[in-house]
């Protein structure tokens, strides 16, 4: 912000200014902005902006800017606390002491973002150097959304806001009045998220002078070409505008309406605008010639339309109706295009003076700044200044979708912090130094061991604040503790930090089931004198596309090693008995009809424990009848591609024909989770208000993991998946699955 740090001279020079304001307070002075501006001149005397502008002069201009659109003088004298405030050792504690708590409150706020805006375009000054030489207007796409996050973050304190738009418009006044250019990214900037946000805040008056300055730094010549034209025929224009002026105040007092009728300049970038969005010619542009009409009431606005409509000829499809439907940012006007006798076009804006006053100062003139505890702007209650308070979150919010097409923002509770690199990592609410860790990059959170927030080390289950700088102390290897998944401990907020933690466990257990199904396997292959086997074929053998993935499956105890020994040693598939051929279903116990075989016996597989509606197929055995198998059980799909001739279909009988005992089925689902007391007990009372019999358990903890399996009775498979999702909500339960 300032070009030169403090010198040696402001210790005593502040002790001053700080004396006398505090003198001032104490003897009741009242006057803010003029005290502010005491206090501030000495500090700023002879200090300079990066753009060459003296700080002092800014800061007056700044203040006549919000002046001029309704700013009370509370909040012109806050632009002074602003600029002192990095000439101050303890600034908060100062301004607190001299003007206030709400004073301090908005200059350290305001310093803040401006600072973290600065450190960002630091970070994208490069792009900004390449987007220079290249000739491109449009500002760089991450640095017009960190600008508009960082706008959003501080916004809440909508004076804030204010004062970064006045001061920004004062930027370009000065270059302007110094005729030089400045870089390419401020212009951009300017007119791609400082003006919006003007026009959403309905500020007409900085949302023009924003475009139009903006735009003459950015685009020269064609801004000189416009200007060329609109000055060729100026005389003609408002001679004919004058005179018609005069006309509509004269007939409009003669019907006994206080009117008053002016001329209304059109800007060059809305020409440009309408131009380029409507393929026009610079004659084709209707409302180079522009009155308004100022009346006391709604129901006078249409009299004057009336009157105007009758006088004149209304050119087809010119006409807008803002009153009966507002504009997003509140504008109301009543716009209409009409034709003289000439034949010379021109628009006509009629409305109340207090639409003219929203229209020319937007929301902050009815800012009640009383709500921060500065003295309120003269003639807002409290009820309408909540109002306005509101309207002004609303027109943020939708200024934000303007920019970013995005609907979330502003009502989502996010924080915005910083990296050491100043680059701007947006968080929800209650973040902490975690989550930020695994924003940046999984592995740096899987790493994450301690946090320095500002330069200072804090807890890692500290939450972060807007504008804070994060820096993370990581280990060169390692993962995450298990206590950040712990709710109560507070380390983890965001959904994607806490799916990566669960992520990297579910991963360690993997690797723990691997290992532990390697070493069954090997132990088999020697057994069996086996050892020679090439692993790779027997994994696709048996159905699976790497030996890590048949490990994983005999670990976790999804593949009985069972069903690998008989692969080991194939036997001949018995004969079927003579005549056995397709005849009609059988039923048969268990709720199974078999198809095809006049009776045989069925049993349920224990590998996998189907139940209704599961997927089954039939697998004819050695003396034991018929196999019945979920259609996925991995041991079910090993036996068949060994022995497909030994596949039957089967079915399950419909709960008609089950009759009025239908037969239950025992279920086992697998439970994964970080053990802690209580764990077991939570777990049952899940089961219990579903109404689910558990008739087993079986649990075991490895390295602070709980692996459980449950064995429930159900009539059907449904209610067990039902069960699956409230359990997955159970605290600690990191993975779910039935078995």
């Amino acid at each position: 912000m300032i070009s030169r740090s403090v010198t040696d001279r402001v210790p005593a020079v502040a002790a001053t200014a700080i004396t006398a304001a505090l003198d001032a307070s104490a003897q009741g002075d009242g006057r803010a902005l003029q005290r502010a501006r005491a206090f501030a001149e000495p500090l700023l005397s002879g200090e300079f902006l990066d753009t060459g502008e003296p700080v002092l002069d800014h800061a007056d201009a700044v203040a006549h800017i919000l002046e001029h659109i309704g700013g009370t003088p509370d909040l012109q004298a806050c632009v002074y606390l602003v600029y002192a405030s990095p000439f101050l050792a303890r600034p908060r504690e100062v301004i607190a002491k001299a003007f206030g708590e709400p004073y301090a409150n908005v200059a350290i706020e305001t310093n803040k973002l401006i600072q973290l805006q600065r450190q960002a375009r630091q970070r994208t000054a490069t792009a900004d150097e390449a987007a220079t030489r290249g000739g491109s207007s449009a500002l760089n796409a991450a640095q017009t959304e960190n600008v508009r996050k960082m706008l959003l973050a501080f916004s809440r304190d909508l004076r804030v806001v204010l004062l970064r738009l006045a001061s920004r418009l004062q930027t370009l006044r000065y270059y302007a009045a110094v005729k030089r250019a400045p870089q390419r990214w401020l212009a951009a900037e300017s007119l791609q998220v400082f003006a919006p946000l003007a026009n959403r805040l309905g500020i007409w008056q900085l949302k023009w002078e924003l475009e139009d300055l903006a735009f003459r730094f950015l685009e020269p010549q064609t801004y000189k070409h416009i200007a060329q034209l609109l000055d060729e025929k100026r005389a003609e224009r408002e001679t004919h505008v004058e005179q018609v002026r005069q006309q509509l105040e004269r007939e409009l007092a003669a019907l006994g309406l206080r009117a008053q009728v002016q001329g209304r300049p059109k800007h060059i970038y809305s020409i440009v605008k309408k131009m380029r969005g409507k393929s026009l010619e610079f004659d084709q542009v209707h409302d180079l010639r522009a009155l308004r009409v100022i009346v006391e009431t709604v129901e006078e606005c249409y009299r004057v339309l009336a009157w105007v409509h009758e006088h004149f000829s209304p050119v087809a499809d010119e006409f807008d109706d803002y009153i009966a439907k507002p504009k997003p940012n509140g504008y109301q006007s009543l716009h209409t295009v009409v034709r003289d006798k000439q034949g010379r076009i021109f628009e006509i804006q009629i409305r109340t003076r207090a639409m003219h006053e929203h229209a020319e100062h937007g929301i902050a003139a009815h800012w009640a700044y009383k709500e921060a505890g500065v003295k309120g702007y003269a003639g807002v209650s409290a009820g309408s200044a909540y109002d306005a308070k509101i309207a002004v979150l609303r027109q943020l919010l939708a200024w934000q979708r303007d920019l970013s097409g995005l609907s979330h923002g502003l009502f989502d509770d996010s924080v915005y912090v910083l990296t050491p690199q100043a680059a701007i990592v947006e968080l929800p609410k209650g973040a902490t130094p975690v989550d930020f860790a695994y924003a940046v990059h999984t592995d740096l959170g899987h790493r994450c061991r301690g946090a320095r927030v500002d330069g200072q080390m804090v807890p890692l289950n500290t939450p972060l604040a807007n504008g804070q700088t994060v820096e993370i102390i990581a280990a060169k290897e390692g993962g995450p503790s298990r206590d950040w998944l712990n709710p109560e401990a507070g380390y983890l907020v965001s959904h994607r930090a806490k799916s990566k933690v669960r992520a990297w466990f579910n991963a360690q257990a993997a690797a723990d089931n691997i290992a532990r199904g390697r070493e069954q396997v090997e132990r088999l292959l020697q057994r069996e004198g086996k050892t020679a086997i090439k692993l790779e074929e027997l994994a696709l053998e048996l159905g699976f596309e790497t030996p890590d993935a048949l490990f994983e499956a005999v670990g976790k105890e999804a593949l009985a090693l069972r069903v690998i020994e008989q692969h080991l040693r194939p036997a001949e598939p018995p004969t079927p008995p003579d005549g056995l051929v397709l005849k009609k279903a059988r039923s048969t116990p268990g709720g199974v009809l078999v198809v095809g075989v006049e009776s045989l016996m069925t049993t349920l597989a224990r590998c996998c424990k189907p139940a209704p509606p599961d997927d089954i197929r039939g697998f004819v055995t050695r003396g034991r009848g018929v196999s019945v198998h979920r259609a996925d059980c991995p041991d079910f799909l090993a036996l068949a591609r060994r022995h497909p001739g030994r596949v039957i279909e089967v079915e399950w009988l419909s709960s008609a024909s089950a009759g009025p005992h239908a037969p239950v089925y025992a279920v086992d689902v697998g439970v994964q989770a970080q053990d802690r007391q209580g764990l077991l007990r939570d777990i049952s009372e899940a089961f219990a208000r579903e109404k689910i019999n558990v008739i087993g358990v079986q649990t075991q903890s490895v390295k602070g993991v709980a692996w459980m399996t449950f064995t429930v009775e159900v009539i059907d498979a449904t209610r067990v998946s039902r069960v699956m999702a409230v359990l997955t909500d159970v605290p600690g339960v990191l993975k779910v699955w039935r078995r």
